[in-house]
C-alpha cells in the first residue's frame, strides 16, 4: 500500500493495490501496519459510519472539539466522491488550506484526517457510498461545521458539479464561514491538536 501526505499536514491518502480477476476485484483499503507506520500510532476505531448520497450532495465541512477530536479514515465503496480536508486549526501555518482527493470504487483509495481537521465531500454519482472509520463516537454537543460554500475557502465543488445542482442539508447551509467560526472561538487550536496526536503516539 502506498501512503502520501496531503497538502494539509496531518492528512494522508492511502492507495492499496487492487487485484482484478474474472469475478471482479479485491483490495484492502485499510491496513493497520501500514497506517501505524505512516501516522505514528494505531487507529482506534470507536464507530464506523456509512452514508449513501446522490450526485451533487455535499456533506460538511464538519469537525469536532479537541480534545478528544475525531479522526476519520474515509473510503468510497460505490460510486465516486471528491473528498476534501481543510486545515481549520487556529494557529496552524497552513490555516485555511485545503486539499482534495478523488475516492471511488475502482482505485479504492482512502483518506485519513487527524484530530482537528475539517472534512467534507461531494458525491459525483448517484448511489455513492462513503464509509468512514471514526476514532471517537458521535457526540452531538461537540460537533460543529463550517459553510462548505464559504467563498474565502473556495472549495472546488463547482469544478465537478454545477452550482445549481449542489445539495446541502439545512445544517450545513446555515453553518458559519471560517472567519465567523474563528471569531466565535469554536475552531480547534493547533496546539491542542498537536498535544492530542502526541498523546496518541506516546500511547502506542
Amino acid at each position: 500500500m502506498k501512503a502520501e501526505e496531503l497538502a494539509v499536514p496531518g492528512a494522508w491518502v492511502f492507495t492499496p493495490p487492487v487485484f482484478p480477476d474474472a469475478r471482479g476485484a479485491f483490495a484492502a483499503p485499510f491496513q493497520a501496519e501500514v497506517f501505524a507506520g505512516t501516522v505514528g500510532h494505531p487507529l482506534h476505531v470507536a464507530q464506523a459510519n456509512t452514508s449513501v448520497s446522490r450526485r451533487g450532495v455535499v456533506r460538511g465541512v464538519h469537525y469536532a472539539d479537541v480534545p478528544p477530536g475525531q479522526a476519520k479514515y474515509v473510503q468510497c465503496s460505490a460510486g465516486a466522491l471528491l473528498d476534501v480536508v481543510v486545515d481549520i486549526r487556529v494557529g496552524s501555518p497552513t490555516f485555511g488550506r485545503w486539499d482534495a482527493v478523488l475516492l471511488d470504487a475502482e482505485a479504492l483509495r482512502a483518506v485519513y484526517l487527524s484530530e482537528g481537521l475539517g472534512h467534507a465531500f461531494l458525491a459525483l454519482a448517484d448511489g455513492t457510498v462513503a464509509t468512514y472509520l471514526c476514532s471517537t463516537p458521535y457526540n452531538p454537543g461537540a460537533e460543529h461545521g463550517v459553510d462548505p460554500l464559504d467563498p474565502e475557502l473556495g472549495l472546488p465543488w463547482t469544478e465537478h458539479v454545477p452550482a445549481d445542482e449542489l445539495v446541502l442539508s439545512a445544517k450545513d447551509t446555515d453553518a458559519p464561514s471560517l472567519a465567523r467560526a474563528r471569531e466565535a472561538g469554536t475552531l480547534p487550536d493547533v496546539e491542542a491538536c498537536q498535544a492530542r496526536v502526541a498523546a496518541l503516539v506516546a500511547g502506542g
